[in-house]
């Protein structure tokens, strides 16, 4: 990955609860929904006026990756980093917990958002564990910024975008694709989702 692939800093300092890092980059996982790891990339489009005068815009992604196959099982793309855009898709998150019998592990950095009460309160309440990276290195959220290095790479460099909803079209449809059709050498020539069903199957 390259360091490049996350532009957005959400650490503003011990502004709630610090989880311990519990995960420890064992990242990888032999059951599905076992260990969860999410971040949030920023990204940018430009909006032209009737004047021609255009303006830099942001836009933020926030998705949960399952540590078990890379699958993108919720995310939230908006323009502004609010909470919302990790308190939305964590409740898709937390609705996926009811499909397992052990206990799962949400993995994230150290920023404002998941130290939030909200969203620590919320984990709780599943019975899910909250674990953090150690501050300031992201090498302890490692898949996040591989996906985050690989999605820009395949959809975003080089290209230019000239509204929010063409890029969040744009954003949809690679999330889809990743999910469902981009093959992995190390799921045997799967994607995600084909891996997980075909592992459900022979578990079954």
């Amino acid at each position: 990955f390259t360091r490049r692939s996350r532009s957005y800093r959400s650490y503003k300092g011990r502004v709630g609860s610090v989880a311990k890092n519990r995960v420890n980059r064992r990242f990888f996982s032999s059951l599905p929904r076992q260990k969860i790891y999410t971040d949030i990339s920023e990204f940018h489009y430009t909006e032209i006026n009737s004047k021609g005068i255009k303006t830099k815009r942001k836009a933020y992604l926030s998705p949960f990756l399952d540590g078990f196959n890379g699958e993108i099982i919720a995310y939230k793309f908006q323009q502004k980093p609010t909470l919302d855009c990790v308190l939305l898709p964590l409740e898709l998150v937390i609705e996926e917990r009811k499909n397992v019998n052990y206990r799962m592990t949400i993995h994230s950095d150290q920023g404002w958002h998941y130290q939030n009460k909200q969203y620590t309160r919320r984990i709780k309440q599943a019975k899910m564990y909250q674990s953090m990276s150690r501050k300031g290195n992201c090498l302890d959220n490692a898949l996040m910024e591989n996906f985050f290095g690989l999605m820009k790479q395949e959809m975003y460099y080089r290209r230019s975008f000239f509204s929010f909803k063409e890029l969040e079209l744009a954003v949809t449809t690679y999330i889809h694709y990743y999910n469902h059709h981009r093959i992995k050498e190390k799921l045997t020539g799967m994607s995600p989702v084909q891996y997980r069903i075909h592992t459900s199957q022979l578990a079954g």
